[in-house]
């Protein structure tokens, strides 16, 4: 944040009831800042009962007991908590673009397209609306001067997921677990007394209440079992529906206690799926990609042939890559073979730390 805007910032923090946020908020209150949380509610449906057809499934995105957590964290801490009303955008923006991409034979990044167009983006908006000079959240990444940084623990580094943001986002935005890892945070948290210290974090999709997103897609979408072959045309079996599967996937393929086999091409226009016995297979791997939707966090696009480093999904080692020109598009060509370049999913450049941007593999 700017060195004369150090002290008595009014700030609107994303409180979610979880650790992360609690203690983002925690940590600007006791810096002095005029600090507001803010709830937002997402769009969930009715929790489906369970496998043994009593109770449900708990949704995760904005329960009751994640408000309940917020408001025990605002008292403590000491600070109002006002919940906004997101229903509608989340559902449109992400939950029916979630959808749209998997029955188009694509693999979104709902978290990727939530922080530009709902949790960062639309609340920023909100929140200038309203008089805040800033937006804070419990992402781990770094906001220098409106230049995106990996955060300091790498194992939790959210910064892959932020890389649609622009100039005049980053200017109102403020990450201050950034320079903390994981474990500090929890530190921080027990040493505040906060009552959300010892809460597990969730790692799934928010808004699908179960633990595989399957079952959530076999509920809103219209599948079409078909066969299921090797490259050579042989005959294995039947598939559930081709949004079901994802390129060098394996859990899931039953084939009659046969395999294991991998998932290498989906033809949505015969509706066959076409799999591998061996992980290793050529066919899982690539050697270059087209991307669409590009942003550059500078706001300008850099002197191409750009050589950096790429991240094709969350949680994947950064690869030397070049970034060139190809027609109206970027194409994308990696050093080595990368497995399971999958459409849909978003590609993010680094050099180093710094972030530089991205885009969705088409």
């Amino acid at each position: 944040m700017p060195a004369k805007e150090k002290y008595k910032l009014k700030i609107a923090v994303a409180m979610s009831g979880g650790v992360d946020s609690s203690v983002a908020a925690a940590l600007l209150k006791r810096q002095g800042h005029r600090v507001v949380g803010i709830f937002l509610h997402f769009w969930h449906e009715a929790a489906p009962p369970d496998k043994g057809g009593v109770g449900g499934v708990e949704n995760k995105c904005c329960s009751l007991k994640a408000l309940t957590d917020a408001r025990r964290v605002a008292n403590k801490i000491g600070l109002p908590l006002y919940v906004l009303n997101f229903s509608k955008i989340f559902k449109k923006q992400v939950v029916a673009d979630f959808l749209d991409e998997y029955q188009k034979g694509r693999t979104p990044n709902p978290c990727v397209r939530c922080n530009k167009l709902v949790k960062l983006g639309y609340l920023i908006k909100q929140a200038r609306r309203l008089g805040f000079a800033y937006v804070a959240s419990g992402h781990y990444a770094r906001n220098i001067a409106g230049r995106l940084f990996k955060a300091k623990d790498k194992t939790k580094d959210q910064s892959y997921f932020l890389y649609t943001l622009n100039q005049a986002e980053l200017k109102h935005l403020l990450f201050p677990l950034g320079d903390y890892t994981k474990r500090q945070v929890r530190q921080l948290a027990k040493k505040f007394k906060l009552p959300v210290a010892e809460k597990p974090e969730s790692q799934e999709i928010c808004f699908i209440p179960e633990k595989s997103h399957n079952e959530f897609l076999r509920r809103h979408l219209k599948l079409r079992p078909g066969l299921i072959k090797t490259f050579g045309g042989k005959i294995l079996g039947h598939h559930q529906g081709l949004p079901l599967y994802t390129i060098g996937q394996r859990k899931g393929i039953e084939i009659g206690g046969t395999g294991p086999y991998y998932a290498a091409k989906m033809d949505y226009k015969k509706n066959i799926l076409y799999v591998v016995n061996d992980g290793n297979d050529k066919r899982l791997y690539g050697e270059k990609l087209i991307i669409k939707d590009v942003n550059w966090l500078s706001g300008a696009a850099p002197k191409l042939p750009l050589n950096c480093q790429a991240v094709i999904r969350y949680g994947h080692k950064p690869v030397k890559c070049q970034v060139v020109k190809s027609g109206g598009n970027y194409l994308v060509k990696f050093t080595e073979l990368e497995r399971a370049i999958t459409p849909g999913q978003s590609v993010v450049f680094y050099q180093g730390e710094k972030v530089l941007g991205g885009g969705i593999i088409k």
